[in-house]
């Protein structure tokens, strides 16, 4: 996934925009570089006691991805093929039938979407913009507990990465190389 993990630092003193983005890009940063340049048996291979794959934590985080674009920025249903997925746990089993340049494909497709309206989002109302889409409780979180959901989604399956990876190959490190 060359060209996803450069992460740009803000000043120390950026404001609370430039800082939530900066976090958000540098897990997504991190992500890419562990779970980057691998075949598709190394996204398939489970790693015991768990199930869980690389490939079914990059098509898991581009379903986040467009699933926090499309409802919560954009206001409209969920986009294929996630409006068609038989239940929560679907793309991380399906991942494995999938070609491994079609996982990061998508993923980086996702992303530039989620770039895309985020910024388009934030430019509209900042972070105590109301999201647009309402929860099944009648509850409407603003964009700051998004972007801090979005962040945390990443941050968690990180660190799943990190130890698949190192399994998988050796890589080992926090940062991706600059």
């Amino acid at each position: 996934m060359n060209g996803d993990t450069a992460i740009h630092e803000p000043s120390l003193t950026a404001g609370e925009v430039e800082m939530m983005l900066f976090a958000l890009e540098r897990s997504r940063a991190q992500f890419a570089w562990k779970v980057g340049g691998l075949d598709a048996e190394a996204l398939r291979r489970p790693h015991p006691p768990s199930a869980m794959t690389l490939g079914g934590l990059l098509k898991h985080l581009t379903r986040v991805e467009d699933q926090r674009t499309d409802l919560d920025l954009l206001g409209r249903p969920i986009s294929p093929p996630w409006d068609a997925a038989p239940d929560e746990e679907w793309e991380w089993t399906s991942a494995a039938e999938d070609d491994a340049s079609e996982l990061y494909a998508r993923w980086r497709a996702a992303v530039e979407r989620s770039r895309e309206a985020w910024a388009a989002a934030l430019a509209e109302g900042g972070l105590d913009r109301l999201s647009a889409h309402v929860y099944g409780n009648g509850a409407r979180p603003n964009l700051r507990r998004i972007l801090c959901d979005l962040h945390d989604e990443y941050a968690r399956h990180t660190g799943h990465a990190d130890l698949m990876r190192e399994a998988v190959d050796g890589l080992v490190g926090e940062d991706p190389p600059r």
